[in-house]
């Protein structure tokens, strides 16, 4: 039986109207890949930020290699050998691969405070080949792609003598084969001794690579077992607490008239000559490989990138869109694939965030309506189900899944026709996805014409009526819901002709 490397027993931690953790428990053997899984907002990031030294927990005791220990720092849970690679890497993107696996503690010329550049980097390439990993260490980050980087934060964990390495959704942005790369890495790692924390919404991912997996539900220990004894339902049933009946709940409406026709939109190479049609009752999708164009093509709709040609006509009308104030006037909303960086402050409260799109609307004159902002946002988090203690809440503070309820209540704000979901459910729980596919179905009812942009086939099949397929900027082919296959779509993906998937 491998050695338990890790304890944490009985964790508690609450914040200002929340209790986050209630007696949370995780134990971790060497060698081992352990899959931490639960809905947003079970307490998967508090216990791994109390666990990296981010937080303090208010009670509870954590016992590395048999002994209790207190973490008070990031940089002392790095000198105890734990090391955390989040969803935003933690690079410097003009330095080089050597120079960030060895940043803060560069080599330093015997009796001297200069760095030893050749030791260095002999260092750094000695680390890659350790992991088989093949890369030029001199090479700027900036220049690798986030596979490459994510393999850069891997080699950076292992060369401070890591003895445990948290991943936080490490497969969120990468493509199948790029991910195929990370598992074989992962596996490598592994048989190092170091054991593996894995955070993931992608249940595949864990009978994939995983050992065992804790599941956490409202900061709550639920179980610890061994993934060969679970399905995909028994683990969904411990997550939400109930029976999810359909994963994918989609509503088959009447199609109606014509409400969004693009055509012959271009932009430079990552848009070559789009060209489709919206009606009323029908979600479109649209997917294909990474760097396709279809968030492009999302954001030339929304005027946020300025296009070289074509038009867009919107309930007969011809628009000029040139900025994203001109599209949310026009009644376009787009819900960005980067809801941190893009759709929400995070230093503002739900309420703020809720009207920020539409200010006009809750403004006294030059002054805006508080009273008006509190009702508007307490009535889009009741509708939504937005899990929060108040409206004042910051978003910063939110789950996933409940951020991007608000990214959503902002735009319902809105009263827009054209709603672009650009990976709607990414990052977030599968009782959540629900959710938002739920809604996606109320907005249809309700008159709304609905793109969904994702790189999931499964929620693709499974919700949008239409779904169009893009290879390397251009419209390779539309699959109409009951002609759709994952084969079919990879077959287009992959730039081949319609003719030939069919």
């Amino acid at each position: 039986m491998a050695e338990i490397i890790l304890e944490m027993r009985d964790i508690d931690k609450s914040f200002p109207g929340v209790q986050a953790l209630r007696k949370a428990q995780l134990e971790l053997k060497r060698g081992e890949v352990h899959c931490l899984l639960g809905e947003n907002g079970a307490g998967k990031s508090t216990l791994m930020k109390i666990l990296s030294g981010a937080q303090p927990a208010d009670s509870g005791t954590i016992l590395l290699e048999g002994k209790e220990l207190h973490i008070n720092s990031p940089y002392h849970a790095q000198q105890l050998g734990i090391s955390m690679i989040y969803q935003e890497f933690n690079l410097s993107p003009f330095l080089s691969v050597g120079e960030n696996i060895f940043l803060g503690r560069e080599p330093k010329r015997p009796g001297t405070p200069f760095i030893h550049w050749s030791k260095l980097y002999s260092d750094a390439a000695a680390i890659l080949k350790r992991i088989r990993v093949d890369m030029d260490v001199k090479q700027p980050v900036n220049e690798l792609s986030v596979a490459q980087q994510q393999m850069v934060e891997i080699a950076k964990a292992i060369s401070v003598n890591a003895k445990i390495i948290v991943m936080d959704e490490p497969s969120a942005t990468l493509t199948d084969h790029e991910l195929q790369a990370l598992f074989d890495l992962i596996r490598d790692v592994q048989q190092q001794g170091i054991g593996i924390i894995y955070i993931s919404h992608r249940l595949e991912e864990v009978f994939e690579i995983g050992h065992r997996c804790t599941i956490m539900r409202d900061g709550e220990h639920v179980a610890t077992e061994n993934v060969a004894d679970l399905d995909r339902e028994d683990i969904i049933r411990m997550m939400v607490g109930r029976e999810l009946k359909e994963e994918f709940p989609k509503e088959l409406f009447e199609r109606g008239k014509e409400r969004l026709r693009v055509e012959g939109l271009k932009r430079g190479k990552v848009i070559k000559d789009v060209s489709f049609s919206l009606h009323e009752g029908e979600i479109v999708g649209i997917t294909g490989l990474v760097g396709a164009g279809r968030t492009e093509v999302a954001r030339a709709i929304f005027g946020a990138d300025p296009v070289d040609g074509g038009t867009i006509t919107l309930d007969g009308e011809k628009l000029n869109v040139r900025s994203p104030r001109e599209a949310i006037s026009k009644g376009i909303g787009l819900l960005t694939e980067d809801r941190k960086g893009q759709g929400l402050i995070l230093g503002m409260t739900i309420r703020e965030n809720t009207t920020l799109a539409n200010l006009t609307e809750i403004a006294n004159g030059p002054f805006l309506n508080r009273g008006k902002e509190r009702e508007v946002a307490k009535k889009y988090v009741d509708e939504l189900q937005i899990k929060t203690p108040s409206v004042d809440q910051y978003v910063q503070n939110l789950s996933g899944g409940n951020q991007q309820k608000v990214v959503l209540a902002k735009w319902l704000f809105t009263q827009s026709k054209v709603l672009i979901f650009d990976e709607p459910t990414r990052g977030i729980d599968v009782g959540a996805k629900v959710e938002i596919y739920k809604l996606m179905n109320a907005l249809v009812r309700k008159g709304v014409v609905v793109i969904m942009i994702s790189s999931e086939l499964p929620e693709i099949l499974g919700m949008c009526d239409r779904i169009l397929v893009m290879h390397e900027g251009q419209l390779k082919g539309e699959l109409q819901r009951n002609e759709a296959t994952q084969e079919k779509i990879m077959h287009l993906a992959t730039g081949q002709q319609m003719a030939a998937a069919s």
